[in-house]
């Protein structure tokens, strides 16, 4: 049974919890090759300046394990630690490119933002088409992204009417939660929607962020497929994988 006609949601659910980068948007991508440009550049410069062999960041793999999902710090540290780099995380002020976490995840973001306003950011039409259904239900919307850019993405996108709340990294940062695969950013979008995490759908195409649904104990982890990495979805805790929100909906 599901919680209103066509949603493809357990009975029992009273809010939907959307991850933004590659769940709602298509700005996953963006995001990926934004890193690839930054770390790129950083590596580089450590290869000449230190002898050390250059490999680049896999804007697939490296992004996938390390980055996606995650806190613009946290994934800076996790990728800088899987090639035993270790760098001080250095103070907010920090200019981009300044060789610290913080300068470095300057850089990536300077990047980023500079590839949205040329190319504009695209919402996925079955995504909003699902998100719309929810809202009819009278089922509550959130946004729960690790991004600082959530509000200007959704602004760009068009969508920022849609969603009675965003937990993102400004939230983060401001309330001291903990970046997924904790629990804490869906756990605080629950608490001010008034609902228990039993009673909340998550939807993520991260596997950090599947892995928070999962910790948090919420009533139903969406996987969302758009990479080909659907087995490690359902392995780190989806209880369901689909290639777009869409595919959730009943056919009219």
């Amino acid at each position: 049974m599901s919680s209103a006609p066509g949603l493809g949601l357990p009975e029992r659910l009273r809010a939907c919890l959307f991850d933004l980068d590659g769940v709602l948007t298509e700005t996953a991508t963006v995001h990926a090759t934004a890193w690839k440009e930054m770390f790129d550049a950083y590596l580089k410069a450590r290869s000449d300046t230190n002898g050390e062999a250059f490999s680049g960041f896999d804007q697939v793999a490296d992004y996938d394990t390390y980055v996606d999902g995650k806190t613009r710090d946290d994934g800076t540290r996790s990728f800088l630690h899987s090639r035993h780099i270790d760098l001080p995380d250095g103070h907010p002020d920090d200019p981009a490119g300044t060789e610290s976490v913080k300068g470095l995840g300057k850089s990536k973001n300077e990047i980023f933002l500079r590839r949205i306003q040329e190319d504009g950011v695209e919402a996925y039409p079955g995504s909003i088409r699902y998100v719309r259904a929810v809202r009819s239900a009278g089922v509550h919307c959130a946004v729960v992204s690790s991004s600082a850019n959530c509000g200007a993405v959704l602004e760009a996108a068009g969508i920022a009417d849609l969603f009675e709340l965003r937990i993102d990294g400004m939230t983060i940062a401001k309330d001291h939660l903990a970046g997924k695969p904790a629990p804490d950013t869906y756990l605080a979008a629950a608490r001010a929607l008034g609902v228990e995490p039993d009673q909340a759908a998550v939807f993520e195409d991260a596997l950090s962020g599947v892995e928070a649904g999962r910790a948090g104990r919420f009533g139903f982890v969406v996987g969302v497929d758009r990479s080909g990495q659907a087995e490690a979805l359902a392995r780190h805790g989806a209880d369901i994988v689909v290639g777009d929100l869409a595919d959730l909906m009943d056919p009219p």
